[in-house]
């Protein structure tokens, strides 16, 4: 079955293992995917991720990362652009979710960074999610 946005499929599916205290979620396997993963990884929001292969797109198993007390990480993630309304913003444009505690993570030129790193490397690009 084609999914017409993998990138909110991917979004939904940790939200949920994150209610409900999974250590780790199963996402389909996509060059964006992964680039969204390897910023929350950065960033801190999750222990880790691999791919694993079976024959067809293949799968990403995430291991989410939760407190010392048991709290999760991530408190909510939200798609900003969509399939049928695409967000850009410049570099001065970026957003700063809970006043800089959280991130978002842009699509730009040089790869999927978060909000920080496209300040750092002065680049926009398309909003793909916003992590609090």
């Amino acid at each position: 079955m084609a999914l017409s946005d993998p990138i909110a499929d991917m979004i939904t599916r940790i939200r949920n293992a994150v209610r409900n205290r999974a250590k780790t979620v199963m996402v389909m396997n996509s060059k964006v995917n992964r680039g969204i993963l390897d910023v929350l990884k950065r960033e801190g929001y999750i222990l880790g991720s691999e791919v694993i292969e079976d024959g067809r797109q293949g799968q990403i198993r995430v291991q989410l990362k939760y407190s010392g007390t048991g709290e999760p990480l991530i408190n909510s993630v939200k798609r900003a652009s969509k399939p049928g309304c695409r967000v850009y913003k410049g570099v001065d444009d970026l957003p700063r979710p809970v006043q800089g505690l959280g991130i978002a993570i842009v699509s730009t030129s040089l790869g999927v960074l978060s909000d920080r790193m496209c300040r750092e490397e002065r680049v926009g690009g398309e909003m793909l999610c916003i992590v609090d």
